[in-house]
């Protein structure tokens, strides 16, 4: 198939987080036909029920070539023009899985082997598939993940610090407040404490950011509130431990050895929390400094030294925009292939 029609038949299964099956399906047939004719090897990596990874390769693998299945809601199909391909995942990453496919269709016409493609579940959510990945390397020395940089190679990617935070308070009528307390003041105030703790910046990442993603609470607009959360996300440029103790000190909590903290009527629970990363440049290659985070801190190093590059441009993923350039599609296949070839020539980047 040709990249532009295998884009859009990714993007036509629907694979919101949980629900990758039929899309790992489709990957397993498609790339057990290729692996049938040219000596390859594919399998399902089972990461729970219903869920797998999808993984093939050819010969030993020196040099993987990885991105995820899983979207962000919500599903809509694909549709094209001269210019682009729209959908969602079209860029966030099943463009990247066709370019990746590509890649390694011309590889093989080229009889060049010994290495991978690998397609994981869960990277939207808590990379449930690389962490299963990771516990079971093939021996590759390179990971090239597939991610939307412009086909930019990034020299280094933001961190993720997520909390959830918990207010409680005393129900009562609302005609009598002074018998409550609620859970939803305590909450808001909380919030302006934190949104007023200094972040951090980095030279090379730039300024460490935080958004106060959702709210919940209560029970009825006659009910003082009981009950009220709130999940926020922090896009880390360093060291994580800093702003755990300075979120718990401006909320008067206990000194923060582990997480949650918490007081009688608030609590800070960690939810996730994933590093920073720097990469090694590759001669020749054009770079960016992204401010998401992927799939490469699960993996660590397992299926070996860490590169991120991919076609498509994040600003559209995530949106009711999303595409990806059809000229960006052709030209991540020349840059996977050409990428594999030049990673198996060396040991290190």
């Amino acid at each position: 198939m040709h990249v532009f029609e295998l884009t859009r038949a990714l993007v036509d299964i629907e694979s919101i987080t949980d629900n990758e099956a039929a899309v790992a399906a489709y990957l397993h047939a498609h790339l057990s036909a290729l692996a049938a004719n040219s000596g390859g090897r594919v399998e399902m990596m089972r990461v729970e029920a219903a869920r797998s990874n999808v993984l093939a390769y050819w010969g030993q693998p020196a040099v993987t070539l990885s991105t995820h299945m899983d979207t962000v809601p919500p599903f809509f199909p694909s549709r094209e023009d001269a210019e682009f391909i729209w959908g969602r995942g079209s860029c966030d990453a099943k463009g990247i899985i066709a370019a990746m496919i590509g890649a390694a269709e011309k590889l093989l016409a080229e009889g060049v082997t010994n290495f991978a493609l690998l397609f994981v579940v869960g990277e939207e959510r808590n990379s449930a598939g690389a962490a299963v990945a990771a516990r079971s390397p093939r021996g590759s020395r390179f990971l090239v993940n597939g991610e939307p940089t412009s086909n930019k190679l990034a020299l280094a990617s933001k961190g993720a610090l997520r909390f959830e935070l918990v207010a409680r308070g005393r129900m009562a009528h609302s005609a009598y407040p002074e018998l409550g307390e609620s859970a939803i003041e305590a909450l808001l105030d909380a919030l302006e404490k934190i949104r007023r703790v200094p972040l951090p910046r980095d030279p090379l990442l730039g300024p460490c950011t935080m958004n106060i993603g959702v709210i919940a609470g209560g029970r009825a607009p006659n009910v003082i509130a009981d009950q009220a959360s709130a999940e926020i996300l922090i896009r880390l440029v360093g060291d994580p431990a800093l702003l755990r103790e300075s979120f718990a000190a401006a909320l008067c909590l206990p000194a923060v050895v582990g997480m949650p903290v918490a007081n009688d009527r608030l609590e800070l629970k960690e939810i996730l929390c994933i590093p920073t990363m720097r990469f090694a440049a590759v001669d020749g290659l054009p770079t960016i400094v992204v401010p998401f985070t992927t799939d490469i801190p699960m993996f660590g190093r397992t299926w070996g030294e860490p590169l991120l590059i991919g076609p498509g441009d994040v600003h559209v993923a995530h949106t009711s925009e999303e595409r990806i350039a059809k000229k960006e599609l052709l030209d991540a296949v020349a840059i996977y292939s050409d990428m594999v070839k030049r990673l198996q020539s060396r040991g290190a980047v």
